[in-house]
């Protein structure tokens, strides 16, 4: 039998993602949704390359997953994403009525936790700071270059 697949292991995976988006110029966000030990869904932020504003990497990978399954709420599924969710995605987790969310790197600017946690659906667990060096350090170093 396999050993469980741990948090560490699935935001190693979202963090490749993320590593994708600033391939592309993208701030540097990943997500997947992860079902029984599968992933559903995955996405990097996209918001430069499909100019769109929603194109977030939750939302893709929110869409993914509902695509893949052929249903609108995830349960059953876990987000992991390198950097807390915004208002926008975190309101997206909770019509999804996510089962959990694993995030990285806290985001003191524009986190919904700034809000309170009750944006999210009363059922969703939560779980922050998962490789959060890892996740913050890529997002920060995306904008040192910028400004450089």
């Amino acid at each position: 039998m396999l050993p469980e697949k741990t948090h560490e292991y699935w935001m190693k995976m979202a963090l490749k993602e993320a590593i994708y988006a600033a391939q592309q110029d993208e701030v540097p966000v990943g997500a997947l949704v992860v079902c029984n030990g599968t992933i559903i869904g995955k996405g990097y932020n996209q918001v430069e390359k499909l100019t769109d504003v929603t194109a977030h990497a939750e939302m893709l990978a929110i869409t993914a997953a509902c695509n893949y399954l052929g249903a609108k709420f995830l349960e059953d599924c876990t987000l992991y994403v390198t950097l807390e969710p915004c208002l926008m995605c975190a309101s997206a987790l909770k019509w999804a009525r996510i089962g959990n969310l694993v995030y990285g790197a806290s985001d003191l600017k524009a986190g919904f936790s700034l809000y309170g946690q009750n944006i999210l659906h009363p059922k969703t667990s939560v779980v922050a700071g998962v490789l959060k060096e890892e996740c913050g350090s890529i997002v920060t170093d995306f904008f040192k270059s910028k400004r450089e």
